[in-house]
This record gives C-alpha cells, sequence and structure tokens, in this order.
C-alpha cells in the first residue's frame, strides 16, 4: 500500500490487515518498523480529532511531525504544489498526511509528482474520508463478530458526507445492509451503493445494529436550512432509539451539534459513550495505516 486516498481503492485484505495491526497497536503487543520516519501533518481545514489522532498516532510510532501550516507556507506566496511537494521530499518527508476542503486533492497532486512521498487522506471535501471509515468498522467489530448481515442506518446529512461515503464503500464489501435517513435535500443526486432510504426516522433506524449520526454540514449547505423543521423529523432522542432501535450500538464520527442531530441526554448517555470510544480507537487505527505505508 503505497498511499491511503480512498476505501474503494482497498482489497479486503488491505482492511483486514490494517484492523489486525490496529487491534495489536491496542493490545501493545506490536512494535513499530517506522520510528524515525517523518510524516507531515497538512490540514488545510479544520480538525480536532483526526489532527490530533494521527499526531498522537504518529508520535506513538516513534515518528517526527511536522505540522504545515498552509497560511505561513510559500504556497501563499505562489509556489505550485508541485514544487511544493517535490522540496518537502527532499528535505526528508516521508508522509503526508491531508486535510482540505478540495475533493481529490491527493489524486490532483499524485498527476503532477513522481515521488517516493506516501499520502494518506485525512478528509477531502465531500468525497472520502478512509481513516474514519476504518476506525468505524474496527469499531463495530468488537461489538460484533462481523458486520454481515448486520443493519447499519446512517442518519443526516448524507450528501455533503465524505464519513457516509466511505462507510457505504467498507461496510458494502464486507456485507453489511446499509440504510440511510435523510431529507430529500441532504440525499445524493448519485448513489454507487445498495443503500436503502428513508424519510422516516423511525422506519429506518427500526432493528438496526448499528445507527450512526451525521453532524448537519451548513458550512457546505447553498441555500437556507431550517434546523426547527430538520430537529422535529431527524433528531435523535434516548425514547426513539430505545423504542426502535434497542439493540443499537450509536456512533457519530464528530463533530457533534448537541440539540440538532442528537440531544444532549442521549450523548451523555451510557449509549453515547461508544461515540468516545470511536475516537479512542482512530488513534491505534491511524498507527496501523502509518505502519502499513511503511
Amino acid at each position: 500500500m503505497k498511499h491511503l486516498i480512498d476505501i474503494n481503492r482497498l482489497e479486503k485484505a488491505e482492511i483486514e490487515k490494517i484492523i489486525s495491526l490496529a487491534g495489536e497497536f491496542k493490545l501493545g503487543t506490536r512494535k513499530s518498523s517506522v520510528a524515525e520516519k517523518t510524516a507531515c501533518l497538512m490540514f488545510f481545514e479544520n480538525s480536532t480529532r483526526t489532527k490530533i489522532s494521527f499526531d498522537l498516532a504518529a508520535q506513538k510510532l516513534g515518528m517526527n511531525v511536522i505540522h504545515f501550516d498552509g497560511a505561513t507556507s510559500s504556497l501563499s506566496k505562489g509556489e505550485s504544489r508541485k514544487d511544493t511537494f517535490d522540496n518537502l521530499s527532499a528535505i526528508g518527508i516521508d508522509t503526508v498526511i491531508v486535510r482540505t476542503t478540495e475533493d481529490r486533492f491527493i489524486d490532483n497532486s499524485l498527476k503532477e509528482l513522481a515521488l517516493p512521498l506516501s499520502f494518506v487522506n485525512a478528509g477531502d471535501g465531500v468525497t472520502a474520508h478512509p481513516t474514519q471509515a476504518l476506525l468505524d468498522y474496527f469499531t463495530m467489530l468488537h461489538a460484533f463478530d462481523s458486520v454481515a448481515g448486520k443493519k447499519v442506518c446512517i442518519v443526516g446529512d448524507i450528501a455533503h458526507s465524505r464519513v457516509a461515503k466511505s462507510n457505504f464503500a467498507l461496510l458494502s464489501k464486507f456485507g453489511a445492509r446499509l440504510h440511510a435517513v435523510a431529507p430529500g435535500y441532504f440525499k445524493p443526486k448519485e448513489e454507487n451503493f445498495r443503500v436503502i432510504y428513508h424519510d422516516s426516522l423511525a422506519e429506518g433506524i427500526k432493528n438496526a445494529d448499528v445507527v450512526m449520526l451525521l453532524r448537519v454540514q451548513k458550512e457546505r449547505l447553498e441555500g437556507e436550512f431550517n434546523a426547527e423543521s430538520y430537529i422535529e423529523k431527524y433528531q435523535l432522542n434516548s425514547e426513539i432509539l430505545d423504542k426502535y432501535a434497542p439493540n443499537a450500538i450509536l456512533m457519530h464520527p464528530g463533530p457533534v451539534n448537541r440539540g440538532v442531530e442528537i440531544t444532549s441526554e442521549l450523548l451523555d448517555s451510557e449509549r453515547g459513550k461508544i461515540i468516545l470510544e470511536q475516537a479512542k480507537n482512530g488513534v491505534f487505527v491511524r498507527m496501523a495505516v502509518l505502519e502499513m505505508l511503511g
């Protein structure tokens, strides 16, 4: 594995290897083979969990970590992307971890490059967020031996969600039954996976094994968003979850809009604790990814 750009490009065996390595790192039975290598965090978009998770993962592996600031870099002076990456490679960077609002940033960059650099997609535009899907899958496997045949329902802003796209791509490889709940304006125009869509929250999550909520991405919306109407129809609380999906695990990639997609009482309940477990697992999954890139 030279790069991690999109779940669609991973074979099942590669995903299974990442999950296995993550488990070993979590148990403390795996030693790093990438100590002293250097990772560059290139985050052009705000992030808490993903940025800190990658930073900590690299440090735990013994890697050197460089934080790239686009606003103070030579990119802001007009340097080309090609020249920036050429120089980073020459300086001694091994892996570049990129978060950006630009769709397919890494693919567009690789067209101009022939370098030993490895790239990791830490979220690009509305296209993909592969490590989030991997850590979500890793978390699910701590609740189930397999997701085959399990009903996974994702609720919310599907159209703008790179998390949803990557999760659908991964879970479809392993035989999960994919469902989604979203109003019409949050449904994607094109869908490449066999996802069953529902307008009703109760109908969508009924007997689900996993209920995953998504943040309403106001920064990506065009036109007005009626928060009151969305909350009335799609906000999840303990009463609804207990009634329609009493055995489901509750997940959320974060950040959470309390009082919008989920109530504070549910988020802070016992069932909400797995959301923090997702964040914890993200460190081990990202360690596994960086280890596999070598």
